[in-house]
């Protein structure tokens, strides 16, 4: 076991973690295992184990996870009891839940009396059928983005972000971004130095950020049968060279009118927004991996200037490049 980080003491954080049947075995234990981590490093460096975990379900029954593997599982909460996180997990059972109004008055009223409220992967749909995520910006797994957006209007959905901290509700994507979740969640609470310590006990990236899409731009843009898949790898290589829609048009050996409609239906985006994607994921590259000036990274990404890559990475990712080095970089 590697060596913790001493700190001073602080007091044990009780967290509830909601299970249901069916819900996702991952968006359950991993959390779990993040803050049980952190409790045995701390007890390691000396100090007082920092989180009570509590799986939580109704009827305090046994829950059998959507994997077959079933779960002990204490009662509800009740109203009045000590609680500083609540975290709710996804799941295909996730329907039935948000159909519960027992459960989704408890979390309600949970939610009211906890320091921070969270979610895993789809767990959101449970959280904005509490009404929690009324104006609020909120994750959830890739596939789902859309259906949350839909059923719950009021939430501001944001499909690319690994998790989303909007006030003290946090929301993460699909399955193992519960993980980074967690350890966000274990650096707000313990510092980064112990983050870091459970990441590296667990063997796992701490540096997965918030920030980062759930998949590569290149990835999103991928129709079934790639077939701008050529021209992406084509475009990749000359980020910062003309990248107008004549010239793209002729790369991809169609008239304008007709690349720009093509295009469109195979990725759902415009070609210029498809640019600007690719842009600022090679500049998080290099931002998170050199030393170069910001200014140089934006010449060589095809921003032309430092401005509009900032424009751009507060559009995509709500930060700065400057800001993004800072928490990424290295």
């Amino acid at each position: 076991m590697p060596k913790s980080p001493r700190f001073s003491p602080n007091p044990v954080r009780v967290i509830d973690v909601l299970a249901y049947p069916a819900v996702q075995l991952l968006d359950v234990t991993g959390p779990v295992q993040v803050f049980a981590s952190a409790n045995d490093l701390t007890a390691v460096a000396g100090g007082a184990r920092p989180y009570e975990l509590r799986v939580v379900a109704q009827g305090g029954e046994n829950v059998t996870a959507s994997s077959g593997v079933t779960l002990a599982a204490a009662p509800l909460t009740k109203p009045g009891e000590v609680l500083d996180t609540l975290l709710v997990a996804g799941g295909e059972g996730v329907e039935a839940a948000i159909e519960n109004p027992v459960l989704v008055e408890w979390v309600r009223q949970r939610a009211a009396q906890a320091r921070r409220v969270a979610s895993v992967c789809t767990g959101a749909f449970i959280l904005a059928a509490a009404g929690l995520l009324d104006g609020r910006r909120a994750a959830t797994h890739w596939k789902y983005c859309a259906k949350l957006a839909q059923r719950f209007p009021a939430v501001h959905v944001e499909p690319d972000p690994i998790f989303v901290c909007d006030g003290p509700v946090w929301t993460s994507a699909g399955v193992t971004a519960g993980i980074d979740l967690a350890l966000a969640l274990v650096e707000e609470d313990l510092g980064r130095s112990m983050a870091l310590a459970v990441a590296r006990y667990l063997v796992v990236f701490l540096k997965r950020p918030g920030g980062q899409a759930q998949f590569s731009a290149a990835l999103t843009l991928q129709a079934a049968d790639d077939k701008f898949g050529a021209l992406h790898d084509w475009i990749n290589q000359h980020l910062a060279g003309d990248l107008s829609l004549s010239v793209l048009a002729d790369q991809a050996g169609m008239s304008e009118r007709s690349f720009s409609r093509h295009y469109a239906e195979a990725t759902g985006q415009t070609p210029a927004r498809a640019i600007e994607r690719l842009r600022v994921e090679a500049a998080r590259r290099l931002l998170s991996e050199s030393r170069l000036p910001v200014k140089r990274i934006a010449l060589r990404c095809g921003f032309g200037s430092e401005e509009t890559m900032r424009r751009s990475f507060l559009r995509l990712l709500a930060t700065t490049p400057q800001d993004y080095r800072a928490r990424f970089g290295t």
